[in-house]
Formats: C-alpha cells, structure tokens, sequence
C-alpha cells in the first residue's frame, strides 16, 4: 500500500463502525481520561452535527472506520470535506484483530468500534481514497455497470444457445458467431423459427432480411445459405404467434437492449476519457483496450500515489505470500488481499496480449512455457506472471509518463517454440 503520513501529535482519534442507517463512534483523547461513545444516525443533521462535534474539539482529527459496502461513502465524504483525516481499516485485520483481542468470534457495534480504535492506535491502517473526491466516481460507475450489463447480456446470449434455440431453430445457431454483433438477435426477433423463413419465397426472405444483417462479406450467400437451412430445420412446429415464441422474442429483445446499452456506456467511457493522459499511455499497452483501461483508471484512481510497482502489486493482490514456520516452507502463492476487479482485468489484458503478435508478454509466455507446451499448471502460472509485470508495466508507464515501447526480451528463435526445451539453469525472472 502506499506510505502513510504519521498520525500527528495530540491528535484525537474517532472510530466508527459503520452500517447502513446507524454508526456507532467511539473517541479517545491522546491525554486519556474516558472515551466518549455516541450514535449517529444515517441523516444529514446528524452528519452535520457530528461534523460540528469535531470541529468543537480544535485538535487534530484522525477517523477509522470499515469499509461495508458503499453505507460508508457518505459519512465518510462528509467529514473529508470538513477537514479531517480518514484512515481505512481492512476488514480482514478488523476480524483478525478482534479475535486475537477478545479471543473469540463474537461481535457486536459496539466491540467493533473499540478494535477500530485499538488499530488506530497502532497504526494499523490504510489510505482512504474518496472516489468523488478523487474525480473517479463516474468513471466507477461506467466500469460497473458496464461490467453488470455485460454479465447480463452473456447469461441471456447463453439462455438463447441453451433453451430457445435447441427447441425452435436448432440449425441456426452456426450463424450466431460474435456475440457482440446486433444483427444475429435482429434476425432472430425478426425470424424465430424456421417456418418464418419458409413462409416466405427465397427472394422475398433475402429483401426483408437484407437490411437486418447489415455489412457482412458474401451478403448474398450468407442469406441464400440461411435460407435453406430453415428448410431442412427439424425444430418443434411451434406457431409464431404462440406463447412460446413471444417469450423467445422477449428475452431476444431484452438481449439487443443490453447490447444498445453496453455500446452507450462505452461510448461515454471513450468520449470521457479521450483525451485522458493515463488513458491513452495504457491504451499503447498490448491486450489493454479502451474497457480494461477504464476499469484500471476507475479502481486504481492515480497510479503515481504507488511510489513503488510492489505496492500496486499488492494493491491488486498481485503480490506473491508464502506460509513458513522453522523448516516449513508451504507453497508460494499469489496473496489475492486486494482489488479483485484489477486482479481479474489484468489477467483478461494478459490473455489479449498473449494472443496479439509478438510483443514482450507473447515472448516472456514462450520463454516460461517452452518445452512444456501440455503442462496446464505451468501455463497457468505463466499467465500469472504475465498478469503480475502486466500490472507492473501499467504502473510504470504512468509513473514516468512514458508510452509503452515494444520489445522481445531475446530474438533468439527458440523461445518463440513451447516444444523446445529451456536451457538447463536459465532463469525465467518476472
């Protein structure tokens, strides 16, 4: 994580143990004496009031508090706009903390607040980065929803191969290729069944058709080919105007909304972050595209708050832990104590680039895999690296503000062979 500015002295520390309609606060005094306890209510007078509340003591403000959720956002913005300092505290640590404390599992509002406080004391804390403070709250919410839009439009694209497609044109679905693409389901919703098609003449179909598919190669063929396979079909004689059909053509309509709206919000993102610095160095990086860009811009915030890529690292819970007690040393394993999404968006960025032409993730991918072309576990942690100096190379183009510029590692051509062995004691570094 990144440095901490030490607490100041004589600072008054304030925990809070936040949930959706009441925080539950305890403050301590640096000079001792009896903590004061309240409750505060999920209002804006009760904000205010607290807020006055502190400010009233003129001493230095140091607030803790657990993430839950987003319930914490807008108490937490509140007293960043009045002034104070805001510390997080890791949920993890926060059990951890209060079993080793109270040597048990129970709790309850109140015991939470004293371990807060317990790790304010400490120091055991992290940054607090208030997304609207920070200017990328909307950049959060595009990455979100687009990635909640996505999921949804994949179960329903899913839902079609699966159900609707087996039952009432089986043979089509050879069409379906990109699911990206609109014409498929505008096909479809138009033509749900292949007595649609064979209602109509060869030449009739190709008229109504044509305009649906839009600018395809071999336009003619493609609907010629469609067309005959309608009449071969063994789907079920189901009547277009049946129960069933209205239902397929539903979940086909509510697929080609998901993707108007999957295209909006990218078309928000771009125009938004067109002409973003950050933006456009990430976007030289190989296998990143304009939504992995957006999503590292939107849960990292400013790269150059890491002073060093091992800080991100573990940021994006990139960062490689080991169990060792006297002679026991476990496995080295990936800690993944970090953000999730950045985790899982590097590792999509890594996968793009392994698959683009030659570039250094391409050659560093054939220099850990050579000579084990059939081993899936030493695949799997070649892409793990190639995850890891993914991330690292995101932060260090940001930090100097340099752009990507593309490089083999060795132009040695037997690392471009996974059939050929690596030479015996050469190192594979990350």
């Amino acid at each position: 994580m990144t440095k901490l500015p030490p607490t100041p002295a004589g600072a008054v520390l304030v925990a809070i143990d936040m949930s959706k309609n009441r925080q539950e606060v305890l403050i301590e005094r640096p000079e001792g004496g009896r903590r004061r306890r309240l409750s505060v209510m999920a209002t804006k007078k009760d904000y205010d009031d607290f807020a006055e509340q502190l400010a009233a003591i003129g001493r230095p403000i140091v607030v803790g508090f657990e993430a839950t959720g987003n319930y914490h956002r807008t108490l937490a913005h509140r007293l960043l706009t009045a002034g104070f300092e805001l510390r997080l505290i890791s949920s993890v640590a926060l059990a951890r903390t209060r079993e080793a404390l109270h040597n048990g599992w129970d709790k309850n509002d109140s015991k939470d607040a004293q371990v807060i406080l317990h790790m304010l004391r400490i120091g055991a804390t992290q940054r607090y980065v208030d997304p609207l403070a920070a200017g990328i709250n909307d950049l959060q919410e595009l990455s979100k929803t687009h990635e909640t839009i996505s999921k949804a439009k994949t179960q329903t694209w899913h839902r079609i191969l699966t159900h609707y497609l087996p039952l009432y044109f089986p043979e089509i679905a050879r069409f379906a290729g990109n699911s990206r693409s609109d014409w498929f389901f505008a096909l479809i919703e138009r033509f749900p069944t292949p007595a649609s098609i064979t209602a109509l003449d060869a030449e009739t179909f190709s008229a109504v058709a044509w305009p649906l598919i839009g600018r395809k190669v071999s336009k003619a063929r493609l609907i010629n080919d469609i067309y005959e396979t309608a009449c071969a079909s063994v789907a079920l004689p189901v009547p277009e105007d049946s129960a069933a059909i209205t239902m397929f053509r539903m979940v086909i309509a509510q697929g080609r909304s998901l993707i108007q709206q999957r295209d909006e919000i990218e078309r928000l993102a771009h125009a938004r972050l067109a002409e973003h610095v950050d933006y456009q160095l990430l976007r030289k990086i190989p296998g990143i595209g304009p939504i992995n860009a957006l999503t590292i811009l939107a849960e990292a915030g400013d790269l150059r708050r890491f002073n060093h890529h091992r800080q991100f690292l573990k940021f994006c819970g990139l960062d490689l832990a080991t169990c060792q007690s006297g002679t026991f040393r476990g496995r080295t394993k990936l800690s993944k104590y970090g953000n999730a999404r950045l985790r899982r968006t590097f590792w999509m960025a890594a996968q793009v680039a392994a698959r683009q032409r030659d570039n250094s993730f391409r050659d560093k991918l054939g220099r850990y895999v050579a000579g084990h072309a059939d081993d899936a576990d030493r695949r799997r942690k070649a892409m793990t690296a190639l995850t890891a100096k993914m991330a690292r190379v995101a932060h260090a183009v940001i930090k100097t503000g340099t752009e990507y510029r593309p490089f083999l590692e060795r132009s040695d051509a037997r690392w471009k062979d996974p059939s050929l062995m690596c030479r015996e004691g050469a190192r594979a570094t990350l």
